[in-house]
């Protein structure tokens, strides 16, 4: 009882620091309002904490701490010493994927084999919708063209673990979830090249084998090792802790480039959310609706629809820091990964309280 009274005083003070937040906005003062927003997104998030039903969004909250943190303060994320903390984005993404690694087996791809129908119409959907997307928002947004570009590169990246997890929030088909994944990650370093050559090949120049090398370092031989590493060691310890380190990473990732391309993120912010707000959402429906133009039962297309609308962002922001356009292509990634968490988290939730009837046969049973 005394710790839901400590969340609900948080949860409180949040609430007061959000009025004077909106204050400071009214009166013009919002360039003074840094130490405000961290302490409010801190409060948010140890109040979330304490509510199953919230506790999913403590992890979108924090990354939100982080991006303020970047744009009020940005010398602190950019530079240590003469390091460029950019150069960590690679790493990081590596470290996140041998996670990946480490929880897949060769059974996560037996779903092809055994019923292909639900995989096939996943991993087309999500190659056919956002992409498209993507490269139409891009057209219409008159953005810089590397700021575009990264609207395209966001679309034509994968869907990641974040939607894995919201599937199973949301009682969907999680083994659908986990294959359609795969797949898609695995297909990534030869189709994202070709996708972005077709559709941001106008925005910016595309070299194909270039880009297939660099995703391969950051995908394949990662992943690879970590199926390798899952196959001759079983540790618990590390099961419990990539989580929390993949999740660590992509808070990093997002800062640093919040911090790299702050300027830019300042002149365009607001309708580059918007559109990256469109995007996402159109891609869960789409995908929903792609899933039930081929029969798919109800649960196989709330999975469907997921995967398709939740993209894995730090993979895009590693392709644009490899690219050396990190403060502008990799603008979008940064700014999809968060907001694809609430929306995500929101539809979840939605879908959590509604099950669909699992007694009639799935496609993928």
């Amino acid at each position: 009882m005394k710790k839901i009274i400590l969340y609900s005083i948080s949860l409180g003070l949040a609430g007061l620091l959000l009025v004077l937040i909106i204050a400071m906005i009214i009166s013009g003062n919002i360039e003074n309002a840094g130490i405000v927003f961290l302490l409010f997104f801190a409060l948010l998030a140890f109040g979330f904490s304490g509510y199953k039903i919230l506790s999913g969004l403590v992890f979108t909250t924090m990354i939100f701490a982080g991006v303020s943190a970047a744009l009020y303060y940005p010398h602190l994320f950019t530079y240590v010493g003469d390091f460029k903390l950019t150069a960590l984005i690679i790493p990081l993404i590596q470290i996140i994927m041998f996670g990946m690694g480490t929880s897949m087996s060769l059974k996560d791809f037996a779903l092809v084999f055994k019923t292909p129908k639900g995989v096939i119409i996943g991993v087309s959907a999500q190659l056919l919708i956002m992409p498209l997307v993507g490269f139409a928002l891009a057209k219409l947004s008159d953005f810089p063209s590397e700021i575009a570009a990264g609207i395209v590169l966001i679309g034509c990246s994968p869907s990641g673990v974040a939607s894995n997890v919201m599937a199973y929030l949301a009682k969907a088909n999680l083994a659908l979830s986990i294959t359609i994944t795969s797949i898609a990650t695995l297909l990534a370093p030869f189709l994202t090249p070709l996708l972005m050559k077709l559709l941001a090949g106008e925005f910016i120049e595309i070299n194909v084998l270039d880009m297939m090398w660099s995703i391969t370092k950051m995908i394949i031989l990662p992943i690879g090792a970590g199926l390798l590493f899952n196959k001759l060691f079983t540790t618990k310890l590390l099961d419990r802790a990539m989580p929390i380190v993949s999740m660590l990473a992509i808070g990093v990732i997002i800062t640093v480039i919040t911090a790299a391309g702050r300027d830019s993120l300042l002149d365009i912010g607001g309708v580059l959310m918007l559109i990256v707000l469109v995007h996402n959402l159109f891609g869960y429906s789409l995908g929903y609706g792609f899933a039930k133009a081929f029969k798919m039962s109800e649960r196989d297309a709330r999975t469907i629809a997921l995967e398709v609308g939740m993209q894995n962002g730090g993979l895009a922001s590693g392709i644009a820091n490899s690219l050396g356009k990190i403060a502008t292509m990799g603008l979008a990634p940064a700014v999809f990964g968060p907001l694809m968490n609430i929306t995500g988290s929101i539809l979840a939730s939605y879908w959590h309280k509604r099950p669909a009837d699992i007694s009639l046969e799935d496609s993928t049973d």
